[in-house]
């Protein structure tokens, strides 16, 4: 795993959502080919982006309740917090220009 990401789990999840005004999360899992072809892109975004918004990945096998709470039924799945308040999510593949408009759409 890369360092550009935080790892988060049932222990540190609350605790990064308090302190990140900005919290794009991704859930994933080592099987998940679109999470393998996403796995670069995010860490492009997450360089791109360091120090205005924090990228957290979670894999679902370690973190069933995580997934469970937030409804995570397919993989990939990302979520975009703002001020510890889910703002948005999508599901599945996406380009770096996709997460990119993403994020600043729900930024505003």
């Amino acid at each position: 795993m890369s360092d550009k990401f935080v790892v988060m789990n049932e222990k540190n999840f609350d605790e990064m959502l308090e302190s990140n005004k900005y919290l794009l999360v991704d859930f994933w899992a080592t099987w998940c080919n679109p999470c393998k072809m996403l796995l670069p892109i995010m860490e492009e975004f997450a360089t791109d982006n360091a120090g205005i918004v924090t990228v957290g990945k979670v894999n679902v096998d370690d973190s069933v309740n995580l997934a469970q709470r937030f409804g995570v039924m397919t993989i990939p799945t990302v979520l975009f917090f703002v001020n510890g308040q889910l703002k948005d999510k999508f599901v599945g593949f996406r380009q770096k220009a996709q997460i990119s408009a993403f994020v600043e759409k729900n930024r505003a």
